[in-house]
């Protein structure tokens, strides 16, 4: 059963009318002021955290001439998977001398047409069954390697959170390996299928540009710790709740400071930063 807000008279369905039967207070507009500023100062605190969010964002992708590298340095291996990574030349009765160089997008073409059914037979080969494991797991590495690239490309929004180097370092280690391991073990599949079919598969290597790629990101990562070391100055643009600054603000409410306190602290910064305005007008 509903009360009266004022007196605590408890209300029956008999009281319709909108004023209370026992004090004659307004029962719908009752607190109003009070509730449209405890809405008031949510609405504000929200957006000085917004405003932190957006104030770390901007300084992870513009704080400084070596965050802009960064970016740049975040794409390069992107673009560098597009060189030649590796390559298989082959020939045999009726096909001609062919050399087929492998790069992101023939890995695309490869994998969207890939017989997984025929690639595990192959693997459990007594003869190139290692040969064909050392494909799929260079295929495997080198792919994992782009998905580590691309999530921490991504991640760089959040770089200059708590955890925001600490992401870095492991994303960015995690396509190193990915690319180590796609390297090795497509040497493995090179060195198996050529000496299981030498008058076939005349020639199978790993190519620069896959040099090329681990080496971008070798320098994204010597660029993430050198930001590490130096830091990131973030600078908060200034937010005010209620007139009062967003940072005294939250500790005001954290150390469980009144409504009222708070709230008359608040009409005293703005009568004295009204004050101020009158002044200088």
């Amino acid at each position: 059963m509903a009360k009266c807000p004022k007196c605590g008279r408890k209300l029956t369905l008999f009281d319709w009318k909108p004023n209370c039967p026992e004090c004659g207070v307004n029962l719908v507009y009752y607190g109003m002021e009070e509730r449209l500023m405890e809405e008031a100062d949510k609405a504000e605190a929200e957006h000085a955290r917004t405003q932190k969010k957006i104030d770390r964002l901007k300084a992870a992708f513009v704080g400084s001439k070596l965050t802009i590298i960064r970016i740049v340095l975040s794409i390069l291996p992107i673009a560098a998977l597009l060189l030649p990574l590796a390559s298989i030349s082959y020939n045999g009765p009726f096909i001609e001398a062919t050399t087929t160089s492998i790069n992101a997008i023939k890995i695309y073409e490869i994998v969207s047409s890939l017989d997984f059914d025929g690639l595990f037979t192959m693997m459990g080969s007594g003869v190139v069954g290692s040969s064909f494991l050392g494909y799929f797991v260079a295929l495997a590495g080198i792919l994992l390697s782009l998905v580590f690239v691309i999530v921490s490309l991504l991640m760089l929004t959040l770089s200059c959170g708590k955890l925001g180097n600490v992401r870095n370092f492991i994303f960015n280690g995690l396509a190193i390996a990915g690319a180590v391991v796609s390297v090795v073990f497509y040497g493995q599949f090179a060195n198996g299928i050529t000496a299981a079919f030498p008058e076939f598969v005349t020639e199978a290597s790993v190519n620069w540009g896959a040099y090329v790629y681990i080496g971008t990101l070798l320098v994204l990562l010597g660029i993430n710790i050198v930001l590490a070391v130096k830091g990131i100055d973030v600078k908060y643009k200034q937010c005010y709740v209620g007139g009062i600054p967003a940072e005294e603000y939250f500790e005001l409410v954290e150390k469980g400071t009144d409504v009222d306190t708070i709230h008359a602290m608040m009409a005293e910064a703005l009568a004295k930063k009204e004050a101020e305005k009158e002044a200088t007008e």
